[in-house]
Order: C-alpha cells, then sequence, then structure tokens
C-alpha cells in the first residue's frame, strides 16, 4: 500500500489529505479503509523508526477531513475545535540512542501523529504559505498542494502525471483542430 500513497505536496498534512484520492470525482477512492493502511501511511511519513499499528483509521480519516475544511475555507467552528483538541495531544518526542542515533517516541504512536498533522495545517492556515496553497488543475485531480515556484504559476499537483495529461489533452485537441 506504500507506494500509492503520493508524496510532494509541499507540507505534510497536504500530503496526507491527498489520501482521499480525486476528491469529490466520481473516481474518488479512499487510501485509508483500515488500520493497516493507515499504518502503512504514519510508516512512509512518520518520524518513527519502526513500523506503527495503529488500531483504526476512523480517526484518521475524521481528522484528514477536518484538515481538508480547515484549508479550504469552509470550516465550521467545530472542525477548529476538533483539530485544536487534536493538535494539543502529545506529539513524538526525539531521543538519541547509545549509539548516537535520532529515534522518535511516542506513547500512542498514531495519535501523535495525528498532533503532528494538525498542528501543521494549524501552522500553515496561519502563515503567509497559505496564499499559495491551490488546487491541481488536472481534470480528474483536484488535489491541494502548495505552489513553491518563483512566480507562483504552478497549475499541477506534480507535472509527471497531472501536468503531463493535461499537455497530451492539449497536444491532441489541438492535433484535432488541424
Amino acid at each position: 500500500m506504500t507506494d500509492k500513497f503520493r508524496a510532494g505536496a509541499g507540507r505534510l498534512c497536504l500530503d496526507f489529505i491527498r489520501t482521499l484520492r480525486y476528491r469529490g470525482t466520481p473516481s474518488e477512492t479512499e487510501e485509508l479503509p483500515d488500520a493497516a493502511a493507515w499504518g502503512a501511511w504514519i510508516d512512509r511519513f512518520g518520524p518513527f523508526a519502526t513500523p506503527v499499528r495503529p488500531v483504526s483509521a476512523g480517526d484518521a480519516r475524521a481528522v484528514r477531513e477536518a484538515i481538508h475544511e480547515l484549508l479550504t475555507a469552509s470550516a465550521r467552528p467545530s472542525t477548529r475545535q476538533r483539530l485544536n483538541r487534536v493538535a494539543a495531544q502529545p506529539v513524538p518526542a526525539p531521543s538519541l540512542t547509545p549509539s548516537g542515533e535520532l529515534r522518535w517516541q511516542a506513547a500512542d504512536p498514531a495519535s501523535a501523529m495525528l498532533a503532528l498533522l494538525a498542528r501543521d495545517a494549524l501552522e500553515l492556515v496561519t502563515s503567509p504559505e497559505f496564499a499559495r496553497v491551490r488546487r491541481c488543475e488536472g481534470a480528474r485531480c483536484g488535489a491541494l498542494f502548495l505552489d513553491t515556484s518563483r512566480p507562483g504559476t504552478r497549475r499541477w499537483c506534480s507535472m509527471g502525471v497531472c501536468g503531463n495529461q493535461a499537455k497530451k489533452s492539449a497536444q491532441r485537441a489541438k492535433a484535432t483542430v488541424s
């Protein structure tokens, strides 16, 4: 499952909300259907050195939807309260092993990961970077990403996928008209 999770949105919380792929389209796909998938996502994106096995993915999906709601400017007061509560939970703590390696630990790694995600979303929505959060212009995508391009004109979440598809479609349309 880990090879299916997308990275590169520019912030951890943006990568996380992309686990509902093709949001709002007929192709909408849930990438966190169960605890195993949630654990795989944490293993890929989290700071922990050992695999995490959470009990449920339900809380993760609820936090994901709250983050999406917050970032798309449709957050209700209850959404902000939920994210504030989640962000207040303990986050992973660093520790140095006897061999000098940095390890991240938490009594409840899955809850600590949700706290990291909520904090990242709260920081993003209150930062100047928030003005550069864009919705992918890919016909089937609609994912959110942070536009870090110098001119601030990035249009697609991924040039290799959505941008390439858009350019191919434009070429086909041009060839058909000619």
